[in-house]
Protein backbone atom coordinates (compact mmCIF):
# COMPACT_ATOMS: atom_id res chain seq x y z
CA UNK A 1 0.00 0.00 0.00
CA UNK A 2 1.38 3.40 -0.96
CA UNK A 3 1.47 6.26 1.52
CA UNK A 4 0.84 9.91 0.69
CA UNK A 5 4.31 10.67 2.07
CA UNK A 6 6.16 8.18 -0.16
CA UNK A 7 7.52 11.01 -2.34
CA UNK A 8 7.74 13.57 0.47
CA UNK A 9 11.02 14.74 1.99
CA UNK A 10 11.73 16.82 5.08
CA UNK A 11 14.11 19.70 4.45
CA UNK A 12 15.58 21.06 7.67
CA UNK A 13 17.09 24.53 7.41
CA UNK A 14 19.96 24.51 9.90
CA UNK A 15 22.45 27.15 8.83
CA UNK A 16 21.36 30.08 11.00
CA UNK A 17 23.42 31.85 13.63
CA UNK A 18 20.76 32.43 16.30
CA UNK A 19 22.20 35.84 17.19
CA UNK A 20 19.26 36.87 19.38
CA UNK A 21 20.15 34.04 21.80
CA UNK A 22 23.68 35.38 22.25
CA UNK A 23 25.84 35.01 24.31
CA UNK A 24 25.04 31.29 24.56
CA UNK A 25 24.46 30.96 20.81
CA UNK A 26 27.79 31.60 19.05
CA UNK A 27 29.26 31.36 15.56
CA UNK A 28 30.84 27.99 16.25
CA UNK A 29 27.86 26.64 18.24
CA UNK A 30 24.63 28.34 17.18
CA UNK A 31 21.33 27.77 18.96
CA UNK A 32 20.22 24.74 16.94
CA UNK A 33 23.23 22.87 18.35
CA UNK A 34 22.35 23.70 21.96
CA UNK A 35 20.21 21.78 24.50
CA UNK A 36 18.05 24.79 25.31
CA UNK A 37 14.63 23.18 25.77
CA UNK A 38 15.51 19.58 26.64
CA UNK A 39 18.40 18.71 28.90
CA UNK A 40 19.98 16.01 26.75
CA UNK A 41 18.78 16.98 23.27
CA UNK A 42 19.71 19.95 21.12
CA UNK A 43 17.08 21.90 19.21
CA UNK A 44 18.25 20.18 16.02
CA UNK A 45 17.91 16.75 17.61
CA UNK A 46 14.38 17.52 18.84
CA UNK A 47 13.49 18.60 15.29
CA UNK A 48 14.80 15.33 13.86
CA UNK A 49 12.99 13.27 16.51
CA UNK A 50 9.75 15.11 15.74
CA UNK A 51 9.91 13.54 12.27
CA UNK A 52 9.85 9.97 13.61
CA UNK A 53 6.87 8.21 12.08
CA UNK A 54 6.69 10.67 9.17
CA UNK A 55 10.01 10.43 7.36
CA UNK A 56 12.73 7.78 7.41
CA UNK A 57 16.26 9.22 7.82
CA UNK A 58 17.06 8.71 4.12
CA UNK A 59 14.26 11.16 3.26
CA UNK A 60 15.48 13.92 5.56
CA UNK A 61 17.72 16.61 4.04
CA UNK A 62 19.65 19.13 6.12
CA UNK A 63 20.71 22.38 4.48
CA UNK A 64 23.50 24.06 6.43
CA UNK A 65 26.84 25.80 6.09
CA UNK A 66 29.98 23.71 5.77
CA UNK A 67 31.40 24.59 9.19
CA UNK A 68 28.28 23.23 10.95
CA UNK A 69 27.70 20.08 8.90
CA UNK A 70 30.04 17.74 10.78
CA UNK A 71 28.69 18.70 14.21
CA UNK A 72 25.10 18.34 13.04
CA UNK A 73 25.85 14.92 11.54
CA UNK A 74 27.34 13.82 14.86
CA UNK A 75 24.08 14.83 16.54
CA UNK A 76 21.97 12.88 14.01
CA UNK A 77 24.21 10.13 12.57
CA UNK A 78 21.18 8.22 11.25
CA UNK A 79 20.79 10.86 8.49
CA UNK A 80 23.13 9.92 5.61
CA UNK A 81 26.00 12.35 5.11
CA UNK A 82 24.98 12.71 1.44
CA UNK A 83 21.74 14.29 2.71
CA UNK A 84 23.63 17.24 4.20
CA UNK A 85 23.39 19.91 1.51
CA UNK A 86 25.99 22.62 2.00
CA UNK A 87 25.61 26.30 1.21
CA UNK A 88 28.99 28.10 1.01
CA UNK A 89 27.57 31.11 2.88
CA UNK A 90 24.16 32.26 4.16
CA UNK A 91 22.13 33.74 1.29
CA UNK A 92 18.60 33.75 2.69
CA UNK A 93 15.87 31.13 2.77
CA UNK A 94 14.84 31.64 -0.87
CA UNK A 95 18.24 30.32 -1.97
CA UNK A 96 18.11 27.50 0.60
CA UNK A 97 14.69 26.40 -0.64
CA UNK A 98 15.79 26.58 -4.28
CA UNK A 99 18.94 24.57 -3.62
CA UNK A 100 16.99 21.89 -1.78
CA UNK A 101 14.36 21.79 -4.55
CA UNK A 102 16.83 21.17 -7.39
CA UNK A 103 18.68 18.62 -5.24
CA UNK A 104 15.48 16.70 -4.59
CA UNK A 105 14.22 16.95 -8.16
CA UNK A 106 17.38 15.16 -9.30
CA UNK A 107 16.66 12.35 -6.86
CA UNK A 108 12.90 12.17 -7.31
CA UNK A 109 11.05 14.10 -10.06
CA UNK A 110 7.82 13.80 -8.01
CA UNK A 111 9.39 15.12 -4.79
CA UNK A 112 7.28 17.07 -2.29
CA UNK A 113 9.17 19.15 0.29
CA UNK A 114 8.24 19.86 3.91
CA UNK A 115 10.48 22.83 4.71
CA UNK A 116 11.18 23.13 8.44
CA UNK A 117 13.53 25.04 10.73
CA UNK A 118 16.05 23.34 12.97
CA UNK A 119 15.35 25.60 15.94
CA UNK A 120 11.58 25.43 16.45
CA UNK A 121 9.89 23.95 19.49
CA UNK A 122 6.58 22.08 18.97
CA UNK A 123 4.94 20.35 21.90
CA UNK A 124 1.98 18.77 20.08
CA UNK A 125 3.72 16.28 17.80
CA UNK A 126 0.54 14.41 16.87
CA UNK A 127 -1.09 17.55 15.50
CA UNK A 128 2.13 18.43 13.68
CA UNK A 129 2.06 15.02 11.95
CA UNK A 130 -1.58 15.52 10.95
CA UNK A 131 -0.87 18.99 9.56
CA UNK A 132 2.02 17.75 7.46
CA UNK A 133 -0.10 14.98 5.96
CA UNK A 134 -2.94 17.38 5.12
CA UNK A 135 -0.46 19.92 3.72
CA UNK A 136 1.09 17.28 1.44
CA UNK A 137 -2.33 16.39 0.10
CA UNK A 138 -3.00 20.08 -0.67
CA UNK A 139 0.48 20.57 -2.16
CA UNK A 140 -0.25 17.77 -4.65
CA UNK A 141 -2.83 20.16 -6.13
CA UNK A 142 -0.02 22.62 -6.98
CA UNK A 143 -0.53 24.84 -3.94
CA UNK A 144 2.28 26.39 -1.92
CA UNK A 145 1.18 25.49 1.60
CA UNK A 146 2.17 27.23 4.81
CA UNK A 147 1.38 26.35 8.42
CA UNK A 148 0.02 29.41 10.20
CA UNK A 149 0.27 29.35 13.99
CA UNK A 150 -2.77 30.73 15.79
CA UNK A 151 -1.63 33.88 17.65
CA UNK A 152 -1.86 33.94 21.44
CA UNK A 153 -0.69 37.54 21.93
CA UNK A 154 0.05 40.59 19.71
CA UNK A 155 3.59 39.56 18.75
CA UNK A 156 5.76 42.05 16.89
CA UNK A 157 8.55 39.56 16.17
CA UNK A 158 6.59 37.46 13.65
CA UNK A 159 5.06 38.11 10.27
CA UNK A 160 1.33 37.49 9.85
CA UNK A 161 -0.81 35.61 7.31
CA UNK A 162 -4.37 36.70 6.56
CA UNK A 163 -6.78 33.91 5.66
CA UNK A 164 -9.11 34.21 2.69
CA UNK A 165 -11.84 31.83 1.59
CA UNK A 166 -12.00 28.21 2.65
CA UNK A 167 -10.70 25.69 0.13
CA UNK A 168 -13.86 23.63 -0.08
CA UNK A 169 -12.42 20.28 -1.12
CA UNK A 170 -10.73 19.83 2.26
CA UNK A 171 -12.80 17.96 4.88
CA UNK A 172 -10.22 16.43 7.28
CA UNK A 173 -8.81 19.78 8.37
CA UNK A 174 -9.74 23.34 7.33
CA UNK A 175 -7.48 24.82 4.66
CA UNK A 176 -7.77 28.40 3.41
CA UNK A 177 -6.57 30.50 0.53
CA UNK A 178 -4.01 33.08 1.67
CA UNK A 179 -5.33 36.61 1.25
CA UNK A 180 -2.21 38.50 2.25
CA UNK A 181 1.15 38.27 4.01
CA UNK A 182 2.05 41.01 6.48
CA UNK A 183 5.59 41.86 7.59
CA UNK A 184 6.41 42.18 11.31
CA UNK A 185 4.00 44.84 12.62
CA UNK A 186 4.26 47.52 15.28
CA UNK A 187 2.50 46.70 18.55
CA UNK A 188 -0.67 48.69 17.86
CA UNK A 189 -1.03 47.07 14.45
CA UNK A 190 -0.35 43.62 15.94
CA UNK A 191 -3.25 44.17 18.35
CA UNK A 192 -5.51 45.07 15.43
CA UNK A 193 -4.46 41.97 13.48
CA UNK A 194 -5.11 39.79 16.51
CA UNK A 195 -8.59 41.26 17.00
CA UNK A 196 -9.74 40.39 13.45
CA UNK A 197 -9.57 36.65 14.12
CA UNK A 198 -8.43 35.85 10.56
CA UNK A 199 -4.65 36.18 10.97
CA UNK A 200 -2.02 33.57 11.82
CA UNK A 201 1.62 33.94 12.72
CA UNK A 202 3.94 33.10 9.85
CA UNK A 203 5.90 30.23 11.38
CA UNK A 204 8.12 29.64 8.36
CA UNK A 205 6.98 26.04 7.84
CA UNK A 206 6.08 25.21 4.25
CA UNK A 207 5.01 22.24 2.12
CA UNK A 208 5.11 22.18 -1.71
CA UNK A 209 6.15 20.14 -4.69
CA UNK A 210 9.73 20.79 -5.74
CA UNK A 211 8.53 21.55 -9.26
CA UNK A 212 5.88 24.02 -8.03
CA UNK A 213 8.28 26.13 -5.96
CA UNK A 214 10.87 26.12 -8.76
CA UNK A 215 8.22 27.36 -11.19
CA UNK A 216 7.51 30.27 -8.81
CA UNK A 217 11.25 30.99 -8.50
CA UNK A 218 11.37 31.18 -12.28
CA UNK A 219 8.43 33.57 -12.38
CA UNK A 220 9.51 35.91 -9.59
CA UNK A 221 13.30 35.57 -9.11
CA UNK A 222 14.97 35.17 -12.52
CA UNK A 223 18.51 35.64 -11.15
CA UNK A 224 18.03 32.83 -8.64
CA UNK A 225 16.45 30.71 -11.39
CA UNK A 226 19.58 31.06 -13.56
CA UNK A 227 21.83 30.11 -10.65
CA UNK A 228 19.70 27.08 -9.80
CA UNK A 229 19.70 25.92 -13.43
CA UNK A 230 23.50 26.01 -13.37
CA UNK A 231 23.53 24.08 -10.09
CA UNK A 232 21.07 21.51 -11.43
CA UNK A 233 23.19 21.04 -14.53
CA UNK A 234 26.20 20.48 -12.28
CA UNK A 235 24.28 17.93 -10.21
CA UNK A 236 23.43 15.99 -13.36
CA UNK A 237 27.11 15.85 -14.39
CA UNK A 238 28.40 15.03 -10.91
CA UNK A 239 29.84 18.52 -10.40
CA UNK A 240 27.16 19.96 -8.17
CA UNK A 241 29.48 21.21 -5.42
CA UNK A 242 31.63 23.02 -7.95
CA UNK A 243 28.57 24.69 -9.50
CA UNK A 244 27.27 25.77 -6.09
CA UNK A 245 30.59 27.39 -5.18
CA UNK A 246 30.71 29.14 -8.56
CA UNK A 247 27.30 30.85 -8.34
CA UNK A 248 26.46 31.09 -4.67
CA UNK A 249 28.28 34.24 -3.58
CA UNK A 250 26.63 36.24 -6.35
CA UNK A 251 23.14 35.53 -5.00
CA UNK A 252 21.15 38.18 -3.15
CA UNK A 253 20.17 37.55 0.45
CA UNK A 254 16.37 37.18 0.16
CA UNK A 255 13.84 35.34 2.32
CA UNK A 256 11.39 32.95 0.70
CA UNK A 257 8.55 34.95 2.28
CA UNK A 258 9.55 38.20 0.60
CA UNK A 259 10.98 36.73 -2.61
CA UNK A 260 8.24 34.18 -3.35
CA UNK A 261 5.31 33.80 -0.98
CA UNK A 262 4.01 37.39 -0.86
CA UNK A 263 3.26 37.38 -4.61
CA UNK A 264 2.79 33.68 -5.35
CA UNK A 265 -0.33 32.78 -7.31
CA UNK A 266 -1.67 29.77 -5.44
CA UNK A 267 -1.00 29.77 -1.69
CA UNK A 268 -2.87 27.92 1.07
CA UNK A 269 -2.65 28.14 4.85
CA UNK A 270 -3.51 25.62 7.55
CA UNK A 271 -4.34 27.41 10.83
CA UNK A 272 -2.36 25.51 13.44
CA UNK A 273 -4.19 26.16 16.68
CA UNK A 274 -3.02 23.90 19.50
CA UNK A 275 0.38 23.19 17.99
CA UNK A 276 2.08 24.81 21.01
CA UNK A 277 4.83 26.27 18.84
CA UNK A 278 7.74 28.60 19.52
CA UNK A 279 10.64 29.55 17.31
CA UNK A 280 12.86 29.93 20.42
CA UNK A 281 14.11 33.10 18.76
CA UNK A 282 14.78 35.28 21.79
CA UNK A 283 15.41 34.76 25.47
CA UNK A 284 11.94 35.98 26.42
CA UNK A 285 10.45 33.42 23.96
CA UNK A 286 11.46 30.70 26.41
CA UNK A 287 8.42 31.73 28.45
CA UNK A 288 6.45 29.96 25.69
CA UNK A 289 8.38 26.75 26.35
CA UNK A 290 8.97 26.49 30.11
CA UNK A 291 6.43 26.75 32.92
CA UNK A 292 7.50 29.54 35.31
CA UNK A 293 7.49 28.97 39.06
CA UNK A 294 5.04 30.65 41.44
CA UNK A 295 6.94 33.95 41.21
CA UNK A 296 7.00 33.89 37.41
CA UNK A 297 10.68 32.93 37.25
CA UNK A 298 12.42 30.52 34.87
CA UNK A 299 15.81 29.13 35.84
CA UNK A 300 17.71 26.47 33.92
CA UNK A 301 21.15 25.36 32.80
CA UNK A 302 22.90 26.21 36.08
CA UNK A 303 22.54 26.97 39.80
CA UNK A 304 20.27 29.84 40.86
CA UNK A 305 19.03 31.18 44.20
CA UNK A 306 16.21 33.72 44.01
CA UNK A 307 15.15 36.06 46.82
CA UNK A 308 12.33 38.52 46.22
CA UNK A 309 12.75 37.91 42.47
CA UNK A 310 9.82 37.96 40.05
CA UNK A 311 9.13 37.36 36.36
CA UNK A 312 12.82 36.83 35.57
CA UNK A 313 14.75 34.32 33.49
CA UNK A 314 18.15 33.07 34.64
CA UNK A 315 20.38 30.83 32.53
CA UNK A 316 23.72 29.48 33.72
CA UNK A 317 26.04 27.14 31.90
CA UNK A 318 27.91 25.68 34.87
CA UNK A 319 26.57 23.96 37.97
CA UNK A 320 29.58 25.07 40.03
CA UNK A 321 28.83 28.76 39.37
CA UNK A 322 26.02 30.15 41.53
CA UNK A 323 23.81 33.00 40.36
CA UNK A 324 21.96 34.88 43.13
CA UNK A 325 19.21 37.44 42.49
CA UNK A 326 17.73 39.65 45.21
CA UNK A 327 14.95 42.18 44.79
CA UNK A 328 14.78 42.18 40.99
CA UNK A 329 11.86 41.96 38.59
CA UNK A 330 11.45 41.38 34.84
CA UNK A 331 15.10 40.65 34.11
CA UNK A 332 16.90 38.27 31.79
CA UNK A 333 20.26 37.11 33.14
CA UNK A 334 22.41 34.84 30.97
CA UNK A 335 25.77 33.60 32.23
CA UNK A 336 27.76 32.16 29.31
CA UNK A 337 31.07 31.92 31.18
CA UNK A 338 33.02 34.57 29.26
CA UNK A 339 30.01 36.87 28.81
CA UNK A 340 27.31 37.94 31.26
CA UNK A 341 24.12 39.38 29.76
CA UNK A 342 21.68 41.35 31.92
CA UNK A 343 18.71 43.03 30.31
CA UNK A 344 15.09 43.94 30.96
CA UNK A 345 12.64 41.38 29.62
CA UNK A 346 11.08 43.80 27.16
CA UNK A 347 14.51 44.60 25.68
CA UNK A 348 15.37 41.02 24.65
CA UNK A 349 14.95 41.82 20.95
CA UNK A 350 17.90 44.23 21.18
CA UNK A 351 20.44 41.47 21.78
CA UNK A 352 20.97 41.30 18.01
CA UNK A 353 22.03 44.97 18.06
CA UNK A 354 24.81 44.11 20.51
CA UNK A 355 25.98 41.25 18.31
CA UNK A 356 26.06 43.54 15.27
CA UNK A 357 28.05 46.09 17.28
CA UNK A 358 30.67 43.51 18.26
CA UNK A 359 31.50 42.72 14.65
CA UNK A 360 34.77 44.15 13.33
CA UNK A 361 35.86 45.29 16.79
CA UNK A 362 38.35 44.03 19.33
CA UNK A 363 35.43 42.28 21.04
CA UNK A 364 34.67 40.11 17.99
CA UNK A 365 36.13 37.15 19.89
CA UNK A 366 32.90 37.05 21.90
CA UNK A 367 30.73 36.30 18.86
Amino acid sequence: MTDILDHTYAVIMAGGGGTRLWPVSRKTRPKQMLPLVEENLTLFQTTVRRLDGLFPPERILVVTVAEQAESLHEQAPEIPMKNFVLEPAPRGTASVVGLAAVTLRQRDPDAVMAVLSADHFIRNRDLFHLLIRVAVDVAEKEYLVTLGVTPTYPATGYGYIQRGELIEERVIYPVYHVKKFKEKPKENEARELLSTGDHSWNAGMFVWKAGTILAEVGRQMPELKSALEEIESGLKSGRGEEAIRRVWHGLKNVTVDYGIMEHAEKVAVLPAGGLDWSDVGTWDALYDVFLPDGDGNISFGGNHIAEDTHNSLVYGNRDERLVVTIGVDDLIIVDAGDVLLVCHKDQAQKVRMIVDGLKNTKNEKYL
